[in-house]
């Protein structure tokens, strides 16, 4: 750090801009950090930034300068063994490099006001000795795949796929109404002018988003897909899916809130019908790996009970 600025080597190139400096400013809420960068408080070689911001080797950021006094002690976040046991349940893979993990939902990746602790900071205590660090992110409400690093060497590999849409993600989604055909959506998004907290819709300055929908099966007025994407947009599947006229069913923020309780109050399943089933990328030996996510009961119980919903639509 150099006064109110700090400079980026080469451990952090590559790294999301609020990914790092949730770290750096531990006992800083997340909320507040998000809003500084919103607000253009904090910037990035004079420029302002947004939260994905993949930070270069030699970035200077701009602090605001109530932040260079600021008391940075690490909270001291107790995670319960419970919590350690569940996660090392849920992982589907690990070796030196990196961990993948099936996310339950209602969990996120981050802690935050109405988390005490987040997926991140379960593998932290797991794996108390190693860098551990997010390579991507899930909503809250979507189960499944993630991908975390033990290392930095790994991260910067996995963000250059990234950036280069080499990683492929597949989901599998229950949609509200009947899709007739398999499709390839290509849209821009980008998070909403209004005052919607992270609520994304789509818009001409937005980025690129390409998603293909593949019918898996037809119900009488539902229909479970398969999702692949290559890019990985906030909210993206939930965008277009609802902009289709065929929202997820159980989503509460881009959704239809009436039918949901409906299907809440008939099935007693109120999780969203969202799940990363697998991701494909390159690991540190250029080889191709692929890794399977299974869906939880609940998933497969509103699957079972689709054709019997008296709900109307």
């Amino acid at each position: 750090m150099d006064g109110k600025n700090l400079n980026i080597i080469e451990d952090h190139a590559g790294r999301r801009i609020d990914n790092y400096l949730i770290n750096v400013y531990k006992s800083l809420p997340k909320s507040k950090i998000y809003s500084m960068i919103r607000k253009g408080e904090i910037r990035v070689n004079s420029g302002r930034i947004k939260p994905t911001y993949k930070l270069k080797l030699n970035d200077e950021i701009r602090i605001p300068p109530y932040l260079i006094d600021f008391n940075n002690d690490e909270p001291d976040i107790k995670i319960p063994p419970s919590r350690i046991k569940s996660f090392n349940s849920s992982i589907i893979y690990q070796n030196d490099d990196y961990i993948v993990v099936n996310k339950e939902p209602e969990l996120s990746v981050h802690s935050g006001t109405n988390n005490q602790f987040g997926l991140i900071d379960i593998a932290r205590a797991t794996f108390p000795l190693l860098e551990i660090d997010l390579c991507h992110r899930i909503d809250k409400s979507t189960s499944g795949c993630v991908l975390l690093s033990k290392n930095k060497t790994f991260l910067r590999h996995f963000n250059k796929q990234l950036k280069s849409n080499e990683v492929v993600k597949k989901y599998e989604a229950i949609l509200v109404g009947v899709m007739k055909n398999d499709m390839k959506i290509e849209t821009k998004i980008d998070l909403s002018t209004k005052e919607h907290h992270h609520r994304v819709q789509e818009a001409e300055h937005g980025k690129k988003a390409v998603s293909f929908f593949k019918i898996l099966k037809k119900y009488n007025t539902f229909s479970h897909v398969e999702i692949l994407i290559t890019t990985g947009r906030m909210h993206q599947i939930r965008v277009q899916s609802s902009n289709l006229n065929h929202p997820i069913v159980n989503d509460k923020k881009y959704g239809l809130f009436d039918l949901n309780k409906s299907i809440a109050k008939e099935t007693s399943i109120n999780r969203l019908a969202l799940h990363a089933a697998s991701i494909s990328f390159l690991d540190l030996n250029r080889q191709k790996v692929n890794y399977l996510a299974t869906k939880n009961n609940e998933f497969d119980i509103l699957l079972s009970q689709l054709n019997n919903l008296t709900v109307k639509i």
